[in-house]
């Protein structure tokens, strides 16, 4: 029997795709390599990431490190930094094949002689499911490469989506977040895709997308009202969003079914200075982004509002990052995920003037840290008292922790199943780390 194993870098849609190729393997008569059972490969697949320069040099590294651990392997690289770099990635040991466009995953499968899967049924070790379901950028932020490397919008039909969460949520998963690479330009291809001279529409539906949400059919609002009534058994959560491009008919989905749809969202904000988010060619100002998401605020109790922000980007002055540090304040944020900025070769932003030095990066960072951990710590004080779900996913001691539809970690003490909805009441919080009293009524799922 031949051996497997996968490398995966970078973000969920990576992770979902990774998991799709694993899947076909496996239900090809394939074996996965056990851990650290590298020498045993007959074929290591890497998928790799290619958000910052440094991420690209962990890809390398992880592809020489492959062709050193499973020297009798063929090495197959696929992914954002393979389709950036693919003359480079070719000249290295070991390396077969080089998959420069997620859309050719199902062929690949096919040349192989591997049987192509209708979705994915396992992910690993994880409770929780990741569903991709929608592919590519054409935003172009400055710093960004992804829209060079996944330019096509491509969205999946309800129907196909659906039939993977249900099989999903027959096996046990009782959590699944949909992703995407853009994830509010789920369904723009779908809507063009029926007008005539698609092209021209799909521009259209962009630019009309990036003023004001797109309502109706083919929307992530309407995808997610289906799935809540068709799959009866999981919770959904979201992927990342840029916030206005969250209407109302999707945030009320989280007061509608508070059971079913995680009260999260996870806006992307990079900055809160109108200056660096005019270098950084985002869509929209600081302003439109704060009545957003304390629009949320109101409208969802409790609501957790977390974000990516990059620090040090080209040009950024003393004032225009105490302006991000002033929104995040604002805003209040469950959790932010701070970047320091990294030259990425083939964006606009590496070439900028008034780079920032690595010294005040750092410090800027570990300014930024302090307010997050102190606003994530008054968030989790704040839900003390209330009731939350828990998705259990590991033992501590005589406990389960797992994480609450708020995405904050939650500690139980008792002997639970993993991978279940376990109600709780929130007792205290130690940091970030809530505590919780399970509640009489049974687990949620099995």
């Amino acid at each position: 029997m031949k051996r497997f194993r996968t490398i995966t870098l970078g973000c969920r849609v990576n992770q979902y795709e990774t998991a799709y190729v694993r899947e076909a393997l496996l239900v090809s008569g394939w074996e996965e390599t056990p851990p650290g059972g590298h020498a045993g490969a007959d074929l290591v697949l890497i998928n790799t990431c290619s958000v910052t320069a440094e991420s690209d040099a962990k890809c390398r590294k992880a592809v020489s490190a492959a062709a050193e651990q499973s020297p009798n392997a063929e090495i197959v690289v696929m992914g954002c930094y393979a389709a950036a770099a693919p003359d480079l990635l070719a000249s290295y040991p070991r390396v077969s094949e080089i998959l420069t466009d997620k859309r050719q995953l199902a062929d690949f499968i096919r040349r192989r002689g591997w049987q192509v899967p209708r979705g994915v049924r396992t992910f690993g070790e994880r409770h929780r499911a990741y569903i991709k379901i929608q592919d590519g950028c054409r935003v172009g932020c400055s710093y960004c490469i992804i829209p060079k490397v996944r330019p096509y919008l491509s969205s999946r039909t309800e129907e196909d989506i659906i039939g993977e969460v249900a099989e999903l949520a027959r096996l046990g998963y009782r959590e699944i977040v949909l992703s995407g690479i853009h994830l509010g330009h789920y369904g723009l291809d779908l809507i063009a895709a029926g007008r005539k001279n698609a092209p021209q529409r799909l521009a259209d539906l962009l630019e009309e997308r990036s003023a004001a949400p797109v309502s109706g059919r083919h929307t992530l609002a309407s995808l997610l009202r289906t799935l809540v009534g068709r799959v009866p058994e999981p919770r959904f959560r979201l992927g990342s969003l840029e916030a206005v491009e969250v209407p109302d008919e999707l945030a009320r989905l989280a007061v509608e079914f508070p059971d079913r749809v995680c009260p999260h969202f996870h806006l992307s904000m990079q900055s809160g200075d109108d200056a660096v988010l005019r270098r950084m060619k985002r869509r929209w100002p600081s302003g439109p982004y704060i009545e957003r998401a304390l629009s949320l605020r109101r409208m969802i109790p409790r609501v957790a509002l977390t974000t990516d922000i990059i620090v040090g980007f080209p040009g950024e002055t003393d004032a225009e990052f105490r302006r991000t540090c002033e929104v995040a304040e604002q805003v209040r944020f469950a959790k932010i995920h701070i970047f320091r900025y990294s030259r990425r070769p083939g964006t606009e932003a590496a070439e900028m003037k008034d780079q920032v030095p690595e010294p005040v990066k750092k410090a800027r960072a570990a300014e930024l840290a302090r307010i997050a951990g102190r606003l994530r710590a008054e968030y989790a004080r704040s839900l003390v008292g209330s009731a939350v779900t828990v998705l259990t996913e590991e033992r501590c001691g005589t406990a389960v922790q797992g994480t609450c539809e708020y995405f904050l970690p939650t500690r139980l003490e008792g002997d639970f199943p993993l991978g279940v909805l376990q109600k709780a009441e929130v007792t205290s919080a130690e940091g970030e780390t809530l505590i919780g009293r399970p509640l009489p009524s049974s687990a949620a799922g099995i």
